[in-house]
């Protein structure tokens, strides 16, 4: 495994982390048994970082995750997430951000963290979501930066709302954030416009969420597959969104052919190219995928002519003028 700067935190972070949503629930079945085993493995493997979120099971994620590192000696950094008080998701410009994430609604649920986590103080607390309504006023984060101060919390950040990622730039900007969780991958590329370039100025460390696109660039969807109501993914792939991400991973499947690597491979390898990025959490909830996800870090590096061939797979998918 290799490790990278975590931005200006002063910490290095295994590029495969951990990424614990599906332990947690809404992503079909899953045993304790395979989460326990799916954690255990991917720290044999070197990861040293693992995200998860209150939200993911209602605290369960967290737990079994507190539990685990308790049988656990060596340094392993958990990021967790706080949503906003019930409300719109994302919020919309209207919605103030008093109401939203008040000084004593943080205060309560990073004390729920805690205690899920097992811990006395989080590596890092993302707020799950955000708009740029708030930016020139965000009372949320200076409440974090306080209670950084106070001990609680060691580095703080936001988990960028998907139809608005570049909100973020002028937190950066303003010293406002030490981290940041994005998405990118092989049709998400738009952070490299700006988000990566002013997070490398800046000493913001990267977390690269969706790098396999809820799984449909694993390339392992026919198209055909239906999800449980409970599952998140009925929603994601909505309509024929599942029908339209597996054509397009097919054409990128059948022009990397000849190269040495899987799908999945050849999405986590893409994901980790800019070097803003600090580390790429899959999602992870058995052993298999524990080997097969942390063994990307030591591939060879993709080639430049690899590099340009996956860019122009960029997928606008909120881009209207362009239909489907």
């Amino acid at each position: 495994m290799k490790y990278r700067k975590f931005g200006n935190t002063g910490l290095e972070v295994s590029e495969i982390g951990f990424g614990a949503w599906a332990i947690g629930g809404s992503w079909g079945e899953q045993s304790e048994k395979d989460s326990l085993e799916a954690l255990e493995t991917a720290l044999d493997q070197g990861v040293n970082f693992i995200d998860t979120a209150a939200g993911y099971g209602n605290g369960k994620s967290e737990r079994i995750i507190g539990e685990f590192l308790k049988s656990r000696s060596e340094t392993v950094y958990v990021c967790t997430k706080t949503p906003p008080a019930p409300g719109l998701w994302p919020p919309s410009p209207y919605c103030r951000i008093e109401e939203r994430y008040s000084e004593k609604y943080l205060r309560e649920n990073v004390e729920e963290r805690l205690t899920n986590l097992q811990l006395e103080s989080l590596d890092v607390l993302l707020l799950h979501t955000w708009t740029r309504a708030w930016n020139d006023h965000p009372a949320a984060l200076e409440t974090l930066q306080k209670m950084k101060s106070e001990g609680l919390l060691k580095q703080i950040g936001i988990s960028t709302p998907e139809h608005d990622q570049n909100c973020v730039i002028q937190l950066m900007r303003d010293g406002m954030v030490d981290v940041l969780q994005v998405i990118y991958n092989i049709f998400e590329q738009e952070p490299a416009a700006q988000l990566f370039p002013v997070a490398h100025e800046t000493g913001t460390g990267i977390i690269v969420r969706v790098a396999f696109d809820e799984g449909v660039l694993t390339g392992k969807y026919s198209g055909n597959e239906t999800f449980g109501p409970d599952d998140f993914r009925s929603n994601y792939f909505a309509g024929d969104r599942l029908e339209r991400g597996v054509k397009r991973t097919e054409e990128i499947k059948k022009e990397f052919k000849e190269s040495a690597y899987s799908m999945p491979e050849l999405a986590l390898k893409f994901a980790l190219t800019n070097e803003a990025v600090s580390t790429v959490i899959p999602g992870i909830r058995n052993q298999n995928q524990a080997v097969q996800n942390t063994a990307v870090s030591e591939l060879p590096e993709l080639s430049e002519d690899m590099l340009v061939r996956l860019r122009e797979h960029m997928w606008n998918r909120g881009f209207w003028y362009g239909g489907k």
